[in-house]
């Protein structure tokens, strides 16, 4: 997760296997659900569709500061909120988004004519597919950044009858699929997703969806805890000090979201309510030492309940990026729960974990500026494949 600071570093190119020098340069923004910041991250694309190639130049995070983070997860904790303030956190999501890409710029030593355009997500706000909303004014963003602008990913899936997640699978099957190796990319986000990668399948043949939990409970615990905190257990420290509450943690398990065969996707509200119902049912009072490592393996654990279910051949691998890979805690508790199965890093490939998303997002982008479906109908449920989003020009 990032820090209190924004931050910028220049990355040596990977290139991934076909990948020539030439090519065209999109910058990805993301910013997740736990409201942190925007990630954005500058990418170097060739080729179209599925066979596209992607290197990452640079990466840069500017955070949230902490009225508008604290606005953002109110309200979606709540589900309610003035138009006044609604419409200021659009503004001001919109602008953060706008600063870090010019930041990104200036550090890459770049200008706006040399970019094919920005793909942003925006801030996810809820999500209850086929209800779905991302928080961001592109006009706004291309008028500060003088870029076009791609955003609104999920709703044409969503159109499609797709669940509109998870987006990034098209873009896992870009960057990681392997001949010979049975992979799963893993997410771990405000809330955790795979991305199932079969040696040496087709896109169409790709199985993606959201676990459960990621670090919505752990992030929500430390805020109950430490209001005034950073938001969230670093390195989980604090989880490593606590017990596992057994039965607190099969009682969550047990809700039939984790049996429900995908493609399905979940949000962090929904999860959290999900942990505070398990915990009245426990009746019992808890220290917030054990309520994290309880989270953190309930975390754990649901993801290796969906790898053992769902996914033939069994993976060889797990790679996992997202703020979750910097809890040793939680990881230490993923790595014995899917043994034998080897637990690796996006880094390890090359692609910092922190600009994963803000990479994939930056396929997405060139694959909607090609006018290319980027969906994958058997990880969101869609009759068919679409195009993604929708593009405000330069100005």
């Amino acid at each position: 997760m990032g820090g209190a600071v924004a931050w910028s570093e220049i990355v040596a190119p990977v290139t991934f296997p076909g990948m020539t020098e030439t090519g065209r340069l999109l910058i990805g923004a993301m910013s997740g659900t736990s409201a942190d910041g925007v990630d954005v991250a500058l990418v170097r694309i060739s080729g179209r569709g599925a066979a596209m190639k992607a290197a990452l130049l640079h990466r840069h995070h500017r955070p949230y500061d902490q009225i508008l983070r604290r606005a953002i997860i109110n309200l979606r904790t709540t589900g309610t909120g003035a138009l006044r303030e609604i419409a200021w956190i659009t503004r001001e999501v919109s602008i953060i988004h706008a600063a870090a890409v010019n930041e990104l710029m200036l550090a890459a030593h770049i200008g706006p004519a040399d970019i094919a355009g920005i793909a942003a997500h925006g801030q996810t706000v809820f999500h209850d597919p086929p209800d779905t909303m991302q928080w961001l004014d592109p006009a706004l963003i291309a008028a500060e950044t003088g870029c076009a602008v791609v955003s609104d990913f999920r709703r044409a899936d969503c159109a499609a009858g797709g669940q509109g997640a998870p987006l990034v699978p098209f873009a896992d099957y870009c960057l990681f699929r392997d001949p010979r190796i049975h992979r799963v990319l893993l997410n771990i986000g405000g809330i955790a997703n795979l991305t199932f990668l079969p040696a040496g399948v087709g896109l169409e043949s790709v199985i993606a969806f959201d676990t459960g939990p990621g670090n919505c409970i752990c992030d929500h615990l430390a805020r109950s805890h430490e209001p005034s905190g950073g938001g969230f257990d670093e390195g989980g420290k604090l989880a490593a000090g606590g017990t596992e509450i057994r039965p607190f943690i099969a009682c969550v398990v047990s809700n039939s979201y984790f049996s429900q065969s995908p493609p399905k996707s979940t949000d962090g509200p929904a999860m959290i309510k999900l942990f505070a119902d398990g915990l009245a049912e426990l009746g019992r009072s808890a220290s917030v030492l054990d309520l994290l490592r309880t989270a953190c393996a309930i975390t754990a654990e649901s993801i290796a309940l969906s790898v053992k279910q769902f996914l033939r051949p069994a993976p060889q691998e797990i790679i996992v990026s997202g703020g979750g890979a910097k809890n040793e805690t939680m990881m230490g508790l993923l790595r014995k729960a899917i043994e034998p199965i080897a637990l690796r890093t996006t880094e390890e490939l090359g692609v910092p974990g922190e600009a994963k998303e803000a990479m994939a997002f930056a396929l997405l982008g060139a694959a909607t500026l090609d006018n290319e479906p980027a969906n994958v109908p058997t990880a969101t449920g869609a009759r068919r494949a679409v195009v993604l989003g929708a593009v405000t020009p330069k100005p």
